[in-house]
């Protein structure tokens, strides 16, 4: 009989007013104990990946960093002494040092890498002499020590499969968070100060659940910034970011390295078939200097016949500094600049985003704030289980905490409930792994209303009564 009252109790909404609570309720409790695993991996693995600059420069300290010896060395010899090093492979960039005790980084592809792996030769420039070469990955040239812990975070070392994994916890974070903000609030509505002060009086479940709250809600926006951010790098929802971005005219500008199109616009008719001689990457650089790019920059040499040198800066942390100058091979002339002031709003924030996410915005500040919030999360995951262990049933210690009961749909005001189907509808078309995982949350919660069913006809029918189940219990 008392299985029977739990079952009843199990499937009967909570409370008849017009409240989305116990929703939410469950909702959260779902989202966080399947979720959880997820979210746990990545807190702890973007724990690893925020102090990589640091980690980059104890272990490869010999290749990134020389000791300032007379004049440095022109970026020709340079690069030839990059060359001799690599036979074989074909010069793509090059990133003169941005200090004085920084290597000129020379950047190489080759048919055997994988997309987006480069060679990279470290040259002193003030001897010319390579200090070392490594494979990097991407347009950060991340060394081999940041590549392999940028897969884990973002794959496992899984591939495609894996990257399953991060999109899954980026696409459920920022809906736990909305929703814990929710339930908190209107559990302390009238006492401000617990919203945002853990009331250390409190013990056993309560007490952890004060602790889980209020230090969620003081990196609330961090994580929603995470979620946001980290979806734009994800295999599914990526894409819809992107179609998106492109449909608002978001998209981050290029610049145009044909000597053809913009001789079609007035300038440098003479060269736009350039074949003939090189100025060189010495006047290149010294002219994209004079038109404004400072600070760091790559030169990536002209792929071809017609093609300009493209300069870009290259400087992530704030103030951001990312314009572009196109320069003639022929005449070391800027031909065209585009200046990041230019870019449309959508595309200055998805780069504050990126760097920002990957802790190089602010710097130092900006790796702290991101291990805090890391850390902090990592603790209200293990509340949040902790919580679900005090939610079990003391008589039996092998049982695991009951879920929030079920129906509460059913306390939605109609409208509300058509504008909460059709809003996770859309969201589950725009981030499928979401809408994937939705769809799996809700045949849980439907073998587990048939499961309490079937205990409850069993508990009758030992009993010798007749019992009539609802519809409404199955929901």
């Amino acid at each position: 009989m008392t299985n029977l009252l739990s079952a009843r109790r199990e499937t009967r909404p909570a409370g008849q007013s017009r409240s989305a609570r116990p929703l939410l309720l469950r909702l959260h409790f779902y989202a966080g104990i399947l979720i959880g695993p997820f979210l746990l991996v990545a807190a702890l693995t973007g724990l690893l990946y925020v102090f990589t600059p640091q980690l980059e420069r104890a272990v490869y300290e010999h290749e990134l960093f020389v000791t300032p010896t007379g004049s440095p060395q022109s970026l020709d010899q340079q690069i030839a002494a990059a060359k001799q090093a690599l036979p074989g492979a074909t010069l793509v960039r090059v990133r003169p040092g941005a200090t004085e005790i920084d290597s000129t980084q020379v950047i190489f592809s080759r048919a055997d890498l994988a997309p987006s792996h480069w060679l990279t030769a470290y040259v002193d420039p003030y001897t010319a002499q390579v200090r070392g070469t490594l494979e990097t990955y991407g347009s950060s040239q991340a060394t081999p020590v940041r590549t392999w812990i940028d897969e884990l975070h973002r794959g496992l070392h899984l591939g495609d499969l894996g990257r399953l994994y991060s999109e899954l916890a980026a696409s459920w974070l920022w809906l736990v968070v909305l929703g814990g903000l929710v339930l908190w609030w209107q559990r302390q509505r009238g006492r401000r100060k617990r919203m945002v002060l853990v009331d250390r009086r409190i013990r056993g479940r309560r007490g952890l659940l004060s602790w889980h709250a209020v230090l969620g809600t003081w990196i609330a926006l961090v994580l929603l910034f995470l979620s946001v951010t980290g979806l734009t790098w994800s295999q599914y929802g990526g894409e819809s970011i992107t179609e998106l971005r492109k449909a608002l005219s978001w998209q981050t500008p290029t610049l145009s390295t044909s000597l053809s199109e913009h001789s079609a616009h007035g300038a440098h008719q003479q060269h736009s078939g350039h074949t003939g001689p090189d100025a060189g990457p010495d006047r290149v650089l010294a002219a994209a200097r004079q038109s404004g790019l400072d600070g760091p920059v790559e030169i990536t040499l002209p792929s071809g016949a017609g093609k300009a040198y493209l300069v870009k800066q290259i400087k992530g942390s704030w103030p951001q500094k990312q314009d572009a100058a196109a320069v003639d091979p022929a005449s070391a002339q800027v031909v065209e600049t585009l200046r990041f002031q230019d870019f449309p709003l959508g595309a200055k924030l998805a780069r504050w985003g990126i760097d920002g996410h990957m802790g190089v915005l602010f710097g130092l500040p900006n790796q702290i704030l991101l291990a805090v919030v890391c850390l902090v999360l990592i603790a209200m995951i293990l509340w949040g289980y902790r919580m679900w262990w005090h939610r079990r049933p003391t008589r039996d210690r092998f049982a695991l905490g009951r879920p929030f009961p079920r129906g509460g749909w059913r306390a939605l005001h109609p409208v509300a409930l058509a504008a909460l189907v059709l809003g996770g509808g859309v969201l589950a078309w725009q981030l499928p792994v979401f809408g994937v995982s939705l769809l799996g949350f809700l045949v849980v919660d439907l073998l587990l209303a048939w499961r309490a069913r079937r205990q409850a006809l069993s508990a009758i029918s030992g009993t010798g009564r007749t019992v009539t189940t609802s519809p409404e219990e199955l929901t």
